[in-house]
């Protein structure tokens, strides 16, 4: 394809006063201007669709699979910033910039070289999820109830969803606590579900035992499937369909666009004390496996 020579034979028909037709130049393998831009914008516009999310366990699959080569060999500490709280949140790291939350209420900005704080966004309880990063923003859930979606630049808000409200799970006679008739909540159910965004939606469990399909530029709910009780994993998503499992001992596999269940597996069941029932570890997709 002689692209030069087409720019040049196009600009040179213009010039002369004359509209050279677009068969006669593709006859010639020459280019004209205007198609060769409506190439680079598509070709642009594919580039910023594709563009990879930053996110818990890599990607929507959860395949751990990183961008970037590892550390063979850690020399030591290269810095550290202290929040004024426990830190159980992944961090995400985008642009130069590591994004992870506290239990201080904040979501942290943070400065790749050298550890700094970008900026710091207060959330009205303890960020206990992972947050992801994609297309300029910051998505991550706080035990305030909200899914929030900031600038990843600013740190200003751009959308917050409310879910019906965070509680852990909760049973009689939990680990054989006493006395047996008392409820109390898992000390083990410290997450929070960590969003994935695919495909322009953001996908969430809720301890108010939904899972969320929100849309990832306005935060509108596309959908919501209820499950028996606390979904605190974080979905995977593969093939048009989401994965997720819930304290309610099932697991799911809910069509992507609709949330209507495809399948759903019972896992095993402890009505005695509850001890290690339900589904808080996140699933992967591998292999056509799940």
């Amino acid at each position: 394809m002689r692209s030069t020579s087409g720019l040049c034979s196009a600009a040179y028909g213009r010039t002369l006063g004359h509209s050279i037709p677009h068969r006669a130049l593709a006859h010639y393998g020459w280019v004209p201007i205007n198609s060769l831009l409506a190439v680079i914008y598509l070709a642009l516009t594919a580039s910023t669709l594709a563009e990879p999310t930053s996110s818990f366990r890599g990607d929507e699959r959860h395949s751990g699979i990183y961008v970037g080569s590892g550390v063979p060999v850690l020399h030591g500490l290269k810095w550290k910033l202290k929040t004024n709280g426990p830190v159980v949140s992944s961090p995400a790291i985008a642009q130069n910039t590591v994004y992870v939350g506290s239990n201080d209420h904040y979501l942290y900005a943070i400065n790749v070289p050298d550890g700094t704080e970008r900026w710091k966004f207060k959330t009205g309880s303890r960020v206990a999820s992972s947050p992801a990063v994609y297309a300029g923003l910051v998505y991550f859930g706080s035990y305030d109830g909200n899914i929030y979606a900031l600038d990843a630049r600013s740190g200003q808000l751009r959308w917050k969803f409310s879910s019906k409200g965070e509680h852990r799970f909760t049973a009689k006679h939990l680990h054989g606590s006493e006395p047996a008739g008392e409820s109390m909540p898992d000390p083990f159910d410290f997450f929070l579900s960590s969003p994935t965004v695919t495909q322009e939606k953001v996908y969430v469990g809720s301890g108010d035992g939904n899972v969320y399909a929100l849309d990832a530029k306005s935060g509108a709910l596309r959908w919501s499937f209820r499950t028996g009780n606390v979904v605190h994993a974080s979905p995977a998503v593969a093939n048009d369909t989401v994965y997720i499992g819930s304290w309610d001992s099932f697991f799911y596999a809910l069509d992507a666009q609709t949330g209507k269940v495809r399948w759903r597996f019972k896992t095993g069941e402890d009505p005695a004390i509850f001890n290690q029932v339900g589904i808080q570890s996140s699933a992967i997709v591998a292999g056509g496996l799940v």
